[in-house]
């Protein structure tokens, strides 16, 4: 199954400009359809201690018997000064096996809630599941009962999950920095450490109504 994930991490094609600032605009919107969402529950208290945000704007399930998930998404930490950082590019990937028939999208927020968390991210490679220490929670249906009674998880995850995303668990999902959109987003190569952590990366305004929309929420 590692072969599946790793393809499609390696196999992305060569990041432009406009595809990294789509990405942004499109983690704006997700974050709103977060709000909407009656199953987000009592999430909105999660980010209020938020260390970090993740999110996936579209993670695609698709085949027929073998399948793999995968997407794009932007993480952003909270700073020092409670505003929010510039956003570092990621994909996220894993595979699975079982009947999954045609495609199937999902929006995906992980809500990073401990520095332990926040510093795995800045990794080259983070497997969930094999990270040592770390608690990983789902929403679902009961989405208030799990966040008060996980209060002490270190990523709690929520996913738009209908249809073949009921029960959707990241356990295995490999996460890995898209440096190709951090520099085509930045116009110089850029690490996540250095925009999350040193905050070296140069403002984009393309990022405002990211930014400001966390910090509505949180």
């Amino acid at each position: 199954m590692a072969i599946v994930a790793c393809a499609l991490v390696s196999s992305a094609p060569p990041a432009r400009a406009d595809d990294a600032v789509n990405l942004v605009e499109r983690a704006k919107i997700t974050l709103d359809d977060l709000r909407r969402d009656r199953e987000f529950g009592n999430a909105k208290d999660l980010l209020h201690r938020a260390r970090g945000v993740l999110i996936v704007p579209e993670l695609v399930k698709g085949g027929f018997f073998l399948g793999g998930e995968g997407g794009s998404g932007v993480l952003l930490a909270r700073n020092p000064d409670l505003t929010w950082s510039e956003p570092a590019f990621y994909t996220l990937a894993s595979a699975s096996f079982g009947l999954q028939i045609g495609l199937q999208q999902s929006e995906l927020v992980l809500i990073i809630l401990s520095d332990k968390a926040l510093h795995a991210f800045m990794s080259d490679e983070f497997k969930i599941g094999a990270q040592a220490g770390l608690a990983i929670v789902t929403l679902g249906s009961m989405a208030e009962a799990d966040t008060t009674s996980h209060f002490n998880a270190d990523i709690v995850v929520w996913a738009s999950s209908t249809g073949a995303y009921a029960g959707l668990t990241l356990n295995g999902s490999l996460i890995k920095p898209r440096d190709s959109y951090n520099e085509s987003y930045y116009g110089a190569p850029q690490t996540s450490n250095s925009i999350i952590i040193k905050h070296t990366a140069p403002h984009v305004p393309a990022s405002d109504a990211l930014q400001q929309a966390i910090a509505n929420v949180s």
